[in-house]
């Protein structure tokens, strides 16, 4: 296309007045003449056009809140008759952009106005920037008219090639607004108008993909909703014909919650809740998220066994009987039992079985070391008596909710496990065991510590309430177990609500009975053995407790027997050895390698620990039981000044404090036990507790560590078979401690014959088993000098009392 260029000349025409309507050059319109405005303009240029060739001429001026526009459109009256609804009209053709200067006049009633036409000037041939921007105008517009289906006017716009008319042609576009029209208008470059057509365009397709990808969204979702409410429909009328076909009532079917609670054996009260969940249950729709969760909490309130209960096996005999032949020893544990049952059976009879609400449940705390058979007790407890057993793992439990259960309204609530496990038994009244109660911590999610002292008191678990059902739950008839390892791990209130029985380990004589009559058997059995292939004579089982093992309950001990048989196994599989076969007390070193705990008093008198002066036994209780604990004291050389005293081996403050007063007592008594005490103002005492990685504390130690002191400045062993426990004051009294009981037991099982405990301590002896006692020697002593005399061995020789430099 050739550039055009032209010098206009003014034009004086009638304005013609477009009320939010905008005519662009190239646009034919028709006008309704009804408007008196309209009709004086088009009448003027009728008058005008009679003295002028050519059709007449109007100014198309937008007019907008009563303001005209400063550009308008030379328009020609192309014809004049009337529009389709039969009102006079008149089809005007725009030509050319028109900038409006003064008003003036002429004929007719219009307003007459000069104006200057608007050059417009297009290069040719058109840029390559121009080009790509009609190529894509072209493009929008026909992927917009295509949406409309408007196919002809499709070819009408492609035909287009001017820039200009191009730009001018989205004056038909009815997504426009009268000021986007209006700023199209008065752009006087080709260029910058079709830059603007294009962008306008661009914009509206973009909001119209918005918009019709929000209109199908809306409409798949209606879609589906009506889909499943369809398919309910017909769902539900397919199983009422599967009904009617079957001859079931419309209530009947497996959904029904109204019939399934009125149907159970429910304790009134919780038919009461439970009602008034199905009758909002009934009135929620299928959509709300509180259908799932009411629906969850009736499957678990009807789940709950309400109304079953065991019947207690009231056979006091055989209930000791089963005791006794699944756990030895364990006296304390199974006397408490039979006292229970027997009291529940007097009560029964005499028809107390239910006062104030409360039946006679029993809360057992059970304390003790690991492998003595604390866990596998409550199963026995439960089999004894006729009842149905639960165990409650408690071990790193940190969130009280798992006690009492989480509220209902939080997504994934459960029932605390309390009820779990009554649900899990099937019965009101089962054994529940509680395990690792000492294990349990907090933190900011609460203390389930706390939330177990309404279960374990008897006196208030009668209504019980989880959060998650919030319905009384009556506990009061479950036998709760409790085992833990460590006493003071328990916090005092909750230790306050049971009953505590101590289990401190095993004796040799128990460890051979039990290994015979349950370890073997069962490890044969997991080996792949019988006892007429294997046997184990009593002697070998003896040394494997006391030899190769040395704990208070029987843990260890199973897993040698299991190595022992396992490599008889091997061996047979192998072909080195023939069944039947009997391991006796010669073939352990050749099966399983040497004994790990050789007595002090079964090695050579010049490797024992207490073969140098300075050195005394003590004994101890830890985690594991009661074990031995050596004390080593030595002098340091006066030539190196360093007076005082030196404690190692970790040690807490009541133990650093015991070690400051046995030496105190000698420096203040040592002459009084001819010993020379001018050593320990001169030099320096070092006192060592061995196994220096283990935490150590308690003033049980004191008559030990006071033994070792003197041992050391008289030059006078201790004798290899005395241990000792009892906390010293500054005047020598042998004060009382505690765990008697496990102290002796670790001394039985380290070959000890001669104990000296504190003489308070002797009611504790009543504890200790008959066959221990009948094996040690015990001392109950009041005063420490009573303590040296038997501990510490007399002196032959003159040497033999030289004080050494260290032990």
């Amino acid at each position: 296309m050739a550039a055009e260029s032209a010098t206009f000349t003014p034009l004086t025409l009638p304005v013609l007045p477009l009320d939010d309507e905008v005519v662009l050059p190239g646009m034919v319109v028709p006008l309704d003449l009804s408007d008196a405005e309209v009709r004086a303009a088009v009448e003027a240029a009728q008058a005008a056009a009679r003295s002028e060739p050519g059709k007449p001429r109007v100014l198309l001026v937008p007019r907008i809140d009563g303001t005209h526009a400063a550009t308008g459109v030379l328009g020609t009256v192309e014809q004049v008759g009337r529009l389709a609804d039969g009102d006079p009209g008149a089809l005007i053709r725009g030509r050319n952009r028109v900038r409006i200067g003064a008003g003036t006049t002429g004929p007719g009633a219009a307003l007459w106005v000069e104006g200057t036409p608007v050059e417009e000037t297009v290069p040719d041939p058109l840029p390559g920037q121009v080009a790509e921007l009609v190529k894509e105008y072209k493009a929008l517009a026909t992927a917009w008219l295509r949406k409309r289906g408007a196919w002809q006017v499709v070819d009408r716009v492609q035909a287009i090639d001017d820039v200009s008319a191009l730009a001018d042609n989205s004056g038909y576009s009815p997504f426009l607004t009268t000021e986007q029209k209006v700023e199209l208008l008065e752009t006087a470059d080709p260029v910058a108008r079709l830059k603007l057509a294009t962008r306008q365009l661009r914009d509206h397709l973009a909001e119209q993909d918005v918009a019709e990808t929000i209109a199908k969204d809306v409409q798949e979702g209606v879609d589906k909703q009506q889909r499943e409410f369809l398919l309910r429909r017909q769902l539900e009328a397919v199983r009422k014909e599967l009904r009617e076909i079957n001859g079931e009532q419309d209530g009947e079917e497996s959904d029904d919650y109204r019939a399934r609670v009125e149907a159970a054996d429910l304790p009134e009260k919780v038919r009461e809740a439970a009602l008034k969940e199905v009758d909002k249950l009934e009135r929620s729709s299928d959509q709300s998220p509180e259908g799932s969760w009411i629906r969850t909490w009736l499957d678990t309130v009807l789940e709950m066994p309400w109304s079953e209960r065991t019947e207690d096996a009231y056979d006091i005999q055989g209930a000791q009987a089963v005791l006794d032949a699944e756990h030895a020893g364990l006296e304390d544990v199974k006397e408490r039992i039979t006292e229970y049952l027997a009291v529940r059976k007097r009560r029964g009879d005499r028809g107390l079985g239910v006062v104030g609400g409360r039946r006679g449940g029993a809360v057992l705390a059970l304390v003790g070391p690991p492998g003595v058979g604390k866990t596998s007790l409550g199963e026995s407890v439960a089999h004894a008596m006729g009842r149905k057993f639960v165990r409650v793992a408690l071990g790193g439990v940190r969130d009280e909710a798992e006690i009492r259960g989480h509220r209902r309204t939080y997504v994934g609530a459960l029932p605390g496990r309390i009820v779990r496990a009554i649900k899990e038994a099937g019965s009101m009244n089962p054994v529940v065991l509680l395990d690792e109660i000492d294990k349990v911590g907090s933190d900011f999610r609460g203390d389930p510590a706390a939330a177990l002292l309404e279960v374990l008191d008897p006196a208030q678990n009668h209504t019980f309430r989880d959060h998650y059902l919030e319905v009384e739950l009556d506990l009061s008839d479950v036998v709760f177990l409790a085992t833990a390892n460590v006493l003071e791990a328990i916090p005092e209130a909750l230790l306050d609500r049971m009953e505590l029985v101590r289990l401190d380990g095993y004796t040799e004589d128990e460890k051979v009975v039990i290994a015979r009559d349950h370890l073997l058997p069962r490890q044969l059995e997991r080996a792949g053995l019988d006892g007429e292939e294997v046997t184990v004579d009593e002697g070998a089982l003896r040394k494997l407790a006391g030899e190769y093992t040395r704990e208070a309950g029987v843990r260890t001990l199973e897993r040698s027997i299991a190595r022992l048989l396992r490599k008889v196994a091997a061996q047979h599989e192998l072909g080195e050895r023939e069944l039947p076969f009997t391991v006796t007390e010669a073939d352990l070193r050749g099966l399983i390698g040497r004994p790990h705990h050789v007595p002090e008093s079964a090695q050579d008198p010049a490797e024992r620990r207490t073969s140098v002066p300075g050195v005394a036994t003590g004994l101890a209780v830890t985690g594991a039981g009661g074990d031995v604990l050596y004390v080593e004291a030595s002098l340091a050389d006066p030539e190196t000044g360093a007076a005082g005293l030196t404690l190692t081996g970790q040690l807490g403050d009541v133990m650093k404090e015991s070690a400051q007063i046995a030496l105190s007592f000698l420096r203040s008594h040592g002459a009084e036990l001819e010993l020379p005490v001018g050593d320990l103002k001169d030099r320096g005492a070092h006192i060592h507790f061995p196994a220096g990685a283990v935490p150590k504390d308690g003033p049980s130690a004191g008559v030990t560590m006071t033994t070792a002191l003197a041992s050391l400045l008289s030059g006078r062993l201790v004798r290899t078979d005395v241990a000792m426990t009892g906390e010293v004051s500054l005047t020598g009294r042998v004060l009382p401690i505690g765990g008697v009981k496990q102290k002796l037991l670790a001394a039985h099982r380290a070959g000890v014959t001669t104990v000296i405990i504190p003489k308070r301590n002797e009611p504790d002896l009543d504890d200790v088993p008959a066959e221990v006692l009948d094996k040690l020697d015990v001392h109950a002593v009041t005063d420490v000098r009573q303590v040296l005399e038997l501990a510490l061995a007399p002196a032959t020789s003159g040497a033999e009392r030289t004080t050494p430099v260290a032990a």
